[in-house]
């Protein structure tokens, strides 16, 4: 079982390339990942996405990448033909215009205006860049794993002892439940002998209505679902990826306490059904962070 809350920080440094990955999330009911990297990042985007989606099934995930080249390499220049023509063609008008002023004109100022000579930055997005990212990617989400992990166990040991709890208040549910049924029948009689002046009770009738009342209040189906749901709850925490079985489940957790409490004639049994509720609230809001 995985929390999605975590963070992980993966490093890259080799032949002075130092590059750092930052990863952290916390809960989504979908995957969402948002990237902050370098503009030379930007069109390998859908590869970190990829990659973050081997790891990552749901949650929101904020992805930081810096880096920096200190590696020795030749600079590569481009030379803008047409903006050095373009400057000595000015040149040359402005002395044809001004005589009088010297044109010191000189490919080294040429050279040195705006625009003439353009420095390509080999570094931009090549192999070992790539390959420096995707490795402290990696190792990011291993530790942002690592992290989610031991979060994860910790849930699972919450919602397990919860669950417990759970069980605890079905059964006190199940051991009331006949109970209620023998109350009313004992109630209904005494009241039928104070209306009928303490004259003998029909005992026919009064097995019907007793017999009509138990079958309105029976809550044994209900019972007998949460016995299974809590189960399953067990079965499914001893998997990795649960957060969507346990969502649905609790849902299915709350619908039976909700018949139960709907159909109880009794207040102990709304007592233990309110209770039931509230721990089965807790539950819901810690599976909220499973993965």
């Amino acid at each position: 079982m995985y929390s999605m809350t975590g963070y992980g920080r993966g490093e890259y440094k080799k032949g002075g390339v130092e590059l750092t990955v930052e990863i952290k999330t916390v809960n989504n009911r979908y995957l969402d990942a948002v990237i902050k990297a370098p503009r030379i990042f930007a069109a390998h985007e859908e590869n970190i996405r990829g990659i973050i989606r081997e790891k990552l099934t749901r949650g929101h995930a904020d992805v930081f990448i810096s880096f920096s080249d200190k590696r020795e390499r030749e600079k590569v220049l481009n030379l803008d033909e047409n903006a050095a023509r373009s400057y000595v063609a000015a040149a040359d008008k402005i002395s044809a215009l001004f005589p009088e002023i010297t044109n010191d004109l000189t490919v080294t100022s040429v050279l040195r205006y705006p625009e003439v000579l353009k420095s390509e930055d080999a570094a931009a997005a090549d192999d070992e860049i790539i390959a420096a990212m995707v490795e402290a990617l990696k190792s990011s989400l291993e530790k942002l794993n690592a992290m989610r992990k031991i979060e994860g166990e910790k849930l699972k040991c919450d919602m397990l002892s919860r669950m417990n709890t759970i069980e605890k208040l079905v059964s006190e549910v199940e051991v009331r439940a006949p109970l209620v049924v023998e109350g009313y029948r004992a109630k209904l009689e005494a009241k039928m002998k104070k209306i009928l002046d303490n004259t003998e009770v029909d005992e026919s009738r009064l097995l019907t209505e007793a017999a009509l009342f138990a079958d309105k209040s029976n809550i044994d189906e209900e019972l007998t679902r949460l016995h299974s749901h809590i189960s399953q709850f067990r079965e499914i925490c001893e998997e990795e990826l649960v957060g969507r079985k346990l969502d649905f489940l609790v849902q299915e957790f709350n619908r039976e306490t909700n018949t139960i409490c709907s159909k109880s004639n009794d207040i102990e049994i709304t007592r233990l059904g309110l209770a039931l509720k509230n721990e089965i609230e807790k539950v819901r809001e810690q599976v909220q962070n499973v993965e």
